[in-house]
């Protein structure tokens, strides 16, 4: 364990060694994916490496693997071209996990206990893969604004465009984009999308289209090809500015339709779900609104930010009808002080379905999301979910960005389901664990601190750790515990771009 958390380390603290840019960034998330790769001509070469070590103490189970260390290494290597007209790229990843653990899935409901025990149930003992992560081509200046990408690429809803306002920057990336599509990069596969993306760019406005289809991956090494899923996104992003504020608008419609015939997660009893092989067909429509208003004068100055989220689900759930929801509403102050200290707060809340036994399916459904932006430590989504939070952010140096969060973590329903996970990345498994309530709604007290350090200006480092004192969920699911079962997740990421 110690042995493959040292060569983790090491192996990251060596592409630090080998970095060659040495200009200080102005923020560290910023300069990671800022910096310009080599060119040669009109032909560009880039790529990275991630190394990771993940410690994971899940809640205490008899006869399983709960506590654990395993490492991973992610190379991917790109090369794109562009001109006036045409943009390109051709991505490969090279995803590689080091002593994975193999006793970390226990019988049910228990599960899988951790990531390790989800990358080992979707592998085995297999512990490495090659995958195309792109491969499309972009025909730019298409009437007045216009383009469009074909082929396979990655995309996350609510990124479509990249605000100035450096306030609004972190609530898009943190706190909009990824909840119901995205690449779910935070995993050592992650997923494409094989599709069109058609976007117009104006000065008033962003208008995106989007078809496509995921590819597998995720867990699972092997991520070549498409799933028997599809959707169709069109969003309309707008801005709203003036001297003190800065806002950003979205609205959006996303249609899913899900044709694999795989066992649905859901609170029906087993044998009702076996016999319903229909599809799944949801039709998703909502927005988003992030301001920052600039206030007070002189040393009394600071930024109030606004979010509010919210979406709503029709369709269908197989035989049933589909009808859910979710909102979100946060807001903060920044204050303008050397550390540059940020408070925030609060409240979502993802619907959960009250009655397994009548027509209508009533979970809010997340579809492919990247889970771990929204639930930092991933033991729980936002299907079923209601979250209270408080948050703090600090800039102790113009290379370190710090963050913890405070979580009060319910279930909406108690008679619904624990869910966990990020959507389909098997044709053979529906991508959502459930583990049954009964009848309890807590899941605990959630608290975690992450350390964002940018070392050059390609080199990133994170450390990260995350505790869970456990409600009455899971001490219904994990006896051994007590009646406040604890878990946590720990890990040490180095990323180097070249």
């Amino acid at each position: 364990m110690y042995r493959t958390l040292a060569a983790v380390i090491v192996y990251g603290l060596f592409a630090v060694s080998i970095s060659t840019a040495q200009t200080p960034p102005a923020s560290p998330r910023a300069s990671v994916t800022g910096s310009a790769p080599p060119q040669t001509k009109n032909i560009t070469l880039s790529g990275s490496i991630r190394a990771r070590a993940e410690n994971w103490g899940w809640f205490e189970t008899a006869n399983a693997e709960s506590n654990y260390t395993f490492g991973a290494v992610l190379l991917r290597l790109s090369v794109a071209g562009a001109s006036d007209r045409i943009d390109w790229q051709v991505e490969g990843a090279f995803p590689l996990l080091l002593n994975l653990p193999t006793g970390a899935v226990a019988s049910a409901p228990q599960g899988q206990l951790g990531l390790g025990g989800s990358y080992f149930a979707a592998n085995g003992r297999k512990d490495g893969s090659a995958n195309l992560k792109q491969a499309y081509l972009r025909i730019k200046r298409i009437g007045d604004g216009g383009s469009l990408r074909v082929g396979r690429f990655e995309f996350a809803d609510g990124a479509e465009t990249a605000p100035t306002d450096p306030t609004l920057v972190v609530l898009k990336r943190d706190h909009i984009a990824h909840r119901l599509i995205g690449p779910f990069s935070f995993t050592h596969v992650g997923r494409s999308f094989d599709g069109a993306h058609f976007v117009h760019q104006t000065k008033n406005g962003n208008f995106t289209l989007l078809g496509a289809r995921p590819t597998e991956g995720v867990f699972q090494l092997r991520g070549l090809r498409q799933l028997d899923v599809d959707f169709y996104y069109g969003a309309y992003t707008g801005s709203l500015v003036s001297k003190r504020v800065q806002s950003e608008w979205r609205v959006l419609a996303l249609h899913y339709h899900d044709g694999r015939r795989v066992l649905k997660t859901d609170n029906r009893p087993q044998a009702v779900r076996q016999a319903d092989p229909e599809n799944i067909r949801t039709t998703t429509a909502g927005g988003h609104y992030i301001g920052a208003v600039k206030v007070g004068e002189g040393g009394n100055r600071g930024t109030v930010d606004i979010l509010l989220w919210g979406v709503g689900q029709f369709g269908r759930w197989g035989a049933l009808d589909h009808r859910a929801g979710a909102i979100a509403v946060e807001a903060g102050y920044q204050f303008n002080a050397r550390w540059r200290p940020w408070l925030r707060a609060g409240y979502f809340r993802g619907s959960g379905d009250s009655d397994p036994g009548d027509n209508r399916h009533g979970t809010f459904f997340q579809m492919l999301p990247t889970p771990r932006i929204y639930a930092r430590t991933p033991f729980y989504n936002l299907m079923n979910n209601e979250d209270i939070f408080v948050q703090v952010r600090a800039r102790p140096h113009s290379r370190l960005q710090v963050r913890a969060d405070l979580r009060e973590i319910s279930l909406s329903s108690a008679n619904d389901l624990w869910y966990v996970g990020g959507g389909a990345f098997q044709q053979q498994t529906f991508g959502f664990i459930g583990r049954p309530s009964s009848g309890a709604r807590r899941l605990g007290t959630f608290a975690d601190v992450s350390l964002d350090f940018a070392a050059t200006k390609t080199t990133a480092m994170t450390f990260y750790l995350g505790g869970i004192r456990g409600g009455d969920v899971q001490a219904r699911i994990y006896p051994r515990g007590g009646d406040h079962p604890g878990a946590h997740f720990l890990y040490l990421e180095i990323t180097q771009r070249f």
